[in-house]
């Protein structure tokens, strides 16, 4: 028999179990902090001036390297340029010294290219609007969430009060496999019947859409609201369900307006991480939404969002570029939010859950 302030012995395993444990945890942190500094880094050099263009030293003999030697550069004559460039002075345009036409440089400054209502990035005058890429991931993660959080939240309810047991066992792994789902599975389900679907039924002009992105980012969003919210139902205190049966309330009453309102906390948290995760997913929203950058609040013009923007561009974009260091800047906007959403979700919306329980 242990003495009352006598401390069990621990085995071997168990302490190797916890140090484990806060090594993993510990790694992820540093892993999770050394993202973020990465992408920040990349991200800050869009705002720093840097030496893009100018001549580099070479590491191995120190000469200037002034650029790639051209090859059989192409004569004046051979240009296809017309007669007569600029008709108010007749010069022709000017050119450098391989032949080639000289490009008039962009005066702009970054803000003036972001705050910009085009996204151009290739051309003479890159253009790199944000405004059509805010819109398009608003509407797409507003449609996500009109159509999955009630439909999850409503399925909840049933499983948690409604459901007899056999069939509760079925549907609560039935809809949380879906979580599992691969994106693209998702997405090609969008292109190829949903979109076919939504222009037959409601004729739409556009075959891919806002609308169709976000049923598919809905089918996403259904199996987070669903299972967080229905652990929410299952910890509310049985005695308020049969305090409501005792005072008369249906079945129903009871859920809706007893039940749920006790688990409020958690359905917002339900709701908040359903938003995360419609905002940075990438692969529907590239393969559903027609992936264009347009100014257009409707749900029946296609969009894109910040994330498929990335997805889209990065493996093509110039390492060290300007159109680079804005794929990058999306990223940080992607991380800050996604990361706040979790935060408000960890540290307030969960903490008042508990405390509603404790009846505080």
């Amino acid at each position: 028999m242990l003495h009352p302030f006598q401390q069990p012995q621990r085995r071997p395993l168990e302490t190797l179990a916890e140090w484990s444990i806060r090594a993993v945890a510990s790694v992820s942190i540093v892993v999770i902090f050394l993202i973020f500094l990465f992408v920040f880094r990349e991200t800050l050099s869009l705002f720093v001036s840097t030496d893009h263009g100018q001549p580099v030293a070479d590491d191995v003999t120190g000469q200037m390297d002034d650029g790639p030697e051209v090859y059989n550069p192409p004569q004046l004559e051979d240009l296809d340029v017309p007669e007569v460039y600029n008709p108010e002075t007749g010069g022709l345009p000017e050119t450098s010294s391989t032949g080639q036409q000289q490009e008039q440089p962009d005066e702009r400054t970054v803000w003036e290219k972001l705050f910009h209502d085009v996204w151009q990035p290739v051309g003479e005058q890159p253009k790199f609007g944000l405004l059509p890429l805010i819109i398009g991931t608003a509407k797409t993660t507003f449609i996500a969430i009109l159509i999955g959080a009630p439909l999850g939240i409503l399925a909840a309810l049933y499983t948690a009060f409604f459901a007899p047991r056999r069939l509760r066992n079925v549907i609560k792994p039935a809809i949380e496999l879906l979580a599992g789902f691969p994106s693209v599975v998702i997405g090609f389900f969008c292109l190829v019947t949903v979109a076919t679907f939504v222009q037959e039924t409601l004729g739409v002009e556009f075959r891919l859409n806002a609308l169709v992105g976000g049923i598919g980012l809905s089918l996403a969003v259904i199996p987070i609201v669903y299972a967080i919210t229905e652990d929410a139902l299952s910890a509310v205190p049985k005695s308020l369900r049969a305090a409501s049966l005792a005072l008369g309330s249906s079945e129903w009453q009871t859920a809706y307006r007893v039940m749920l309102p006790a688990a409020a906390p958690g359905v917002i948290a339900a709701v908040i991480l359903g938003v995360g995760r419609a905002f940075g997913e990438t692969m529907i929203a590239i393969m559903a939404t027609g992936n264009a950058p347009m100014v257009s609040w409707a749900a029946a013009t296609p969009a894109r969002t910040f994330a498929a923007t990335i997805g889209s561009e990065m493996g093509e974009v110039v390492w060290g570029s300007e159109h680079y260091g804005v794929l990058f800047l999306l990223g940080t906007l992607l991380f800050v939010v996604s990361f706040s959403l979790n935060a408000l979700t960890e540290l307030y919306v969960k903490k008042r859950l508990i405390k509603r329980f404790q009846g505080k």
